[in-house]
């Protein structure tokens, strides 16, 4: 429940409407620690998704002319957010979809400090006029005073490779505040390089969060058989060189630690011989996980290279010494992979190179932090495009399946690392969302997205999909119909390119993938439902209907009568709900309101007893309409009888309506 805030009726400052101006336009290991005998069981319903919302593959010069065009507005940009004056937008990403909507992915400078957790992604249409902004935050980014004396330094002389202090402005995590940002380099308990990101206060010296930059994720391979790579030519001599894909290089590390190594180079551009005996097998395995790849992203979805730049990153294998992991880094741009125990099991299989190369797509789209649940969201990622890609693969040697790791053996027993149909089977890995579980590993709590995924690809129940066999549990006992690895994963990627940001958590995923299924499919179509479907399974908000005797199932309730909002003054919407019961813990509420200014509205939901829940708060918002899903634990609540949509504008001058909301139980 929310208490009431002062009433404001005018404001401090008098304010032009602005317009937008001309086109709106880390590390990550892997661990904590055949044909085709069915395919996928999927769905009934294959509809194709709508071409126009489907990204678009941008040439680098093209990319390049959209991102200058944002940098040049980005000024008019943030004045039709209505950003403060100490702010600043900095363009990170761009993604075109095929109608000539255009995503513009931005990160957010206050009085020249960077914000970690103010990323936002504008969404603008065709013809210029923005549609929706989506933000990590919805805080009004300000703090009292950007001066702080200096960070305090660390007890011990820092490692080489640490940074020194940077100002901050934290606002991944409640209100905005003036912190310190230090990476501390070292290494992990198992020789990973350890790149740990520590925000601290600048005032109280309070660690305010941490998590880790570093993620852990012809020739013939030891894992894929006889394989054709890309390779380049120069003086009589071939080279791990791609020239066709964004000039991919595969080096070799000869057990080094750091640097480059040595990039490959063979005489008769035959590489490798399939054992682990000839140091180039290595090279050929990971060369050739990076090709497919690269042409996963290119060829589904559109995405030239995972900046989206046509440049690729490189490849680095025999790291260490009987080295079991593999890690992505984002300060490198590269991809790195040990030789397993023994020196004898490279981690270069499809899915794990899929899997780190994926960390980089996620760094340069999304920005998933790694910790709590969008570390979590961070990792399942990179299982998920791993999955796809293998089965795009179609290698008759490393068939497609929905287990991670499964060719390295990481444990010796032949097991693979992660089940994406049941994650528990791998002992700590969770099957089901639940309140605590932003505090356990990135790597485990990665489990409900990867569950949700493998239920939305082929479905609850017992089956076998090219010789693998699996038996998908649900949370709630009901069953999940699947629609095909392809249709789920191009939900997953839009959500990620163009929905989500840098805090997202569970319940910011299932909004993300919803909205993209509704791009790509329609609102209400069999995916969009399946996607509520495949979320409720693993305990992320409710079915879209019921399924047992006496379930009233799910029920929406709607009111699409325009109420026009006082300026300023108070207007209330009713919804009439008649069904038996308490309301749900996650009562969602959908609301339409047209504004010219929505930083002037208060929004709260009552409920028919008067209690109030409050959906938003006034204050300085950016954009100009509420078009929101809110969600409400409202399980105290009898469910029938007079909902309200309490809207007040707090301030004169700006003006509008409700158009419409909706109850979703």
């Amino acid at each position: 429940m929310s208490s009431e805030e002062p009433s404001v009726t005018s404001r401090p400052t008098p304010r032009r409407r602005a317009t937008a101006a001309g086109t709106l336009v880390a590390v990550s290991a892997l661990l904590a620690v055949g044909l085709q005998t069915q395919t996928s069981t999927a769905a009934p319903h294959q509809a194709k998704p709508d071409p126009g919302a489907l990204s678009v593959e941008l040439s680098p010069a093209q990319r390049a002319d959209l991102l200058k065009d944002a940098e040049a507005d980005s000024a008019a940009t943030a004045r039709a957010l209505k950003l403060g004056a100490k702010e600043r937008l900095m363009v990170r990403d761009v993604v075109r979809n095929a109608d000539g909507t255009v995503h513009t992915r931005y990160e957010r400078t206050y009085d020249g400090l960077p914000v970690l957790g103010g990323d936002l992604v504008v969404e603008e249409a065709a013809d210029g006029g923005i549609r929706e902004v989506v933000k990590a935050t919805p805080k009004k980014i300000t703090v009292p005073s950007t001066d702080a004396p200096a960070a305090r330094k660390p007890a011990k002389a820092p490692a080489e490779g640490s940074t020194a202090p940077r100002k901050v402005i934290w606002a991944a995590d409640g209100d905005p505040t003036l912190a310190w940002e230090r990476v501390v380099a070292g290494t992990q308990e198992d020789g990973t390089p350890s790149e740990l990101h520590v925000v601290t206060d600048a005032g109280t010296g309070e660690k305010l969060a941490e998590w880790e930059g570093v993620h852990t994720g012809t020739g013939e391979s030891m894992y894929a058989g006889r394989v054709t790579i890309g390779t380049s030519s120069s003086g009589g001599r071939y080279t791990m060189a791609d020239a066709g894909r964004g000039n991919h290089r595969t080096h070799d590390l000869n057990g080094g630690t750091s640097g480059t190594g040595t990039l490959f180079t063979d005489a008769d551009d035959h590489w490798g011989n399939g054992l682990p005996s000839d140091r180039q097998t290595a090279g050929v395995d990971a060369h050739y996980g990076a090709a497919l790849t690269w042409d996963y992203y290119k060829n589904t979805h559109g995405r030239n290279g995972i900046r989206g730049d046509g440049v690729a990153p490189y490849s680095r294998v025999h790291y260490g010494n009987a080295y079991v992991n593999a890690f992505w880094t984002d300060s490198c741009f590269c991809m790195t992979y040990g030789d397993g125990s023994g020196n004898s099991k490279p981690l270069t299989s499809i899915d794990v190179a899929a899997h780190e190369m994926t960390h980089g797509l996620t760094s340069n789209t999304a920005g998933l932090i790694y910790r709590g649940e969008s570390g979590g969201l961070n990792e399942a990622t990179s299982d998920i495009f791993a999955a796809a890609v293998e089965f795009a693969a179609k290698n008759g040697a490393d068939v497609g399946d929905y287990l991670v790791g499964e060719k390295i053996d990481i444990r010796g027993n032949g097991t693979p690392l992660r089940y994406m149909d049941k994650p528990s089977r791998d002992g700590s890995s969770k099957d089901h969302w639940y309140s605590g579980i932003g505090s356990i590993d990135v790597h485990h709590s990665s489990g409900p997205a990867n569950h949700f995924f493998y239920l939305l690809s082929e479905g609850s129940g017992a089956k076998t999909i090219n010789g693998v066999s699996y038996d998908s549990p649900t949370y709630d006992g009901k069953p999940v119909t699947g629609i095909g690895i392809d249709a789920a994963a191009k939900i997953w990627f839009k959500a990620l390119t163009e929905k989500m940001t840098s805090t997202t958590n569970y319940a910011g995923a299932r909004t993300a993938t919803l909205t993209a299924a509704a791009d790509l499919f329609g609102n209400g179509s069999p995916q969009y439902d399946a996607v509520a479907h495949a979320w409720a399974a693993v305990n992320v908000g409710s079915r879209p209907d019921g399924g047992d005797p006496g379930d009233p199932g799910e029920g929406v309730y709607q009111n699409t009568d325009d109420h026009r909002i006082p300026d300023p003054g108070t207007v209330e919407s009713p919804i009439e709900v008649d069904r038996p019961g308490n309301a749900p813990g996650d009562l969602r509420v959908d609301v339409e309101i047209v504004h010219t200014y929505r930083g002037d509205l208060r929004i709260d939901l009552v409920a028919p007893d008067g209690s109030t829940y409050r959906l938003k708060n006034s204050g300085w918002d950016s954009g100009d309409d509420v078009r929101e899903s809110y969600t409400v634990d409202a399980s105290s609540e009898t469910a029938r009888g007079t909902w309200k949509l309490r809207v007040q504008d707090v301030y004169r001058s700006d003006s509008g309506h409700i158009d419409s909301w909706k109850l979703t139980f």
